[in-house]
């Protein structure tokens, strides 16, 4: 039986292409970390896809593989606004056709209002500009977008209560997350459930994590930490997180059960008595 392997994202195929136009070149990464004034572990990195080559070294990359500017333009399609440690995720969440996520203490980032992401920016950046905030906020609620088709992805979204309970942005700003999410869960776009407090003890209290599936290809894991992640392909840390997640949702209340304590708690939270 064939192997499966995730789908490649845009920077992977970029890293790619400089490996096959560097090798047909007779050039080593070694060499060619001299020419573009770098450390050969950087050339790995980026023809690994992990990092993007900054406009001046794409130039000297074309410079030295007599590309003609090739990578220097096709970097133009490649620039993110998301960190590097995210930006392969945000392409992959775009080929999905099943997310599992789960939130331990935020709303997960696709299902942010505007509102609600902002009130997040502002507490990480304590000398953010209204400009700054306003782009971060665009940037993040264009990634909810992936659910505006009724086709897929089919998204799971197991929250533990807390991330109801945290009063994000105040008491308004919360109540409108909150039916958003059950909106969507009511008709139909997302499958709700809730770790509740009384549970304890649950197998996915380590932190967030997301899951991806796609059609062709091998799934995915991803953890995500405070400004890093991890992307995993490896069939057993897979497979380890799929287990996690099972393990937790088994505990979760039901969706109508959960459906009915996300609407409690934004009534709650719209009459102040938090």
């Amino acid at each position: 039986m064939q192997k499966r392997h995730r789908p490649r994202t845009q920077r992977e195929k970029y890293g790619e292409e400089l490996r096959i136009r560097r090798v047909a070149a007779g050039m080593t990464q070694e060499e060619l970390s001299e020419i573009v004034v770098c450390s050969p572990t950087l050339i790995s990195h980026f023809e690994a896809g992990r990092r993007l080559p900054k406009p001046d070294d794409a130039k000297r990359i074309d410079r030295a593989l007599g590309t003609d500017g090739f990578f220097f333009r096709w970097l133009e399609d490649l620039e993110s606004k998301f960190a590097d440690y995210f930006a392969a995720v945000v392409e992959l969440e775009k080929q999905a056709k099943l997310i599992q996520q789960f939130a331990l203490s935020l709303v997960p980032g696709v299902l942010q209002t505007g509102d609600y992401a902002r009130a997040v920016f502002a507490a990480r950046r304590p000398n953010h500009t209204r400009e700054e905030l306003d782009e971060a906020v665009v940037t993040r609620t264009q990634r909810g977008r992936i659910l505006d088709g009724p086709a897929k992805p089919v998204v799971w979204t197991l929250l533990d209560e807390s991330v109801l309970r945290r009063r994000v942005g105040g008491p308004q700003v919360m109540a409108a997350q909150l039916h958003k999410i059950a909106a969507m869960a009511e008709v139909g776009r997302l499958r709700l459930h809730v770790l509740p407090f009384r549970v304890g003890a649950h197998a996915l209290l380590g932190g967030d994590l997301t899951l991806m599936s796609f059609e062709d290809s091998a799934p995915v894991a991803y953890v995500e930490g405070f400004q890093s992640g991890n992307l995993m392909d490896d069939p057993a840390m897979v497979a380890s997180s799929q287990s996690a997640y099972a393990l937790a949702l088994s505990d979760a209340l039901s969706q109508q059960e959960s459906l009915a304590l996300v609407r409690s708690v934004a009534e709650e939270h719209a009459h102040g008595q938090q």
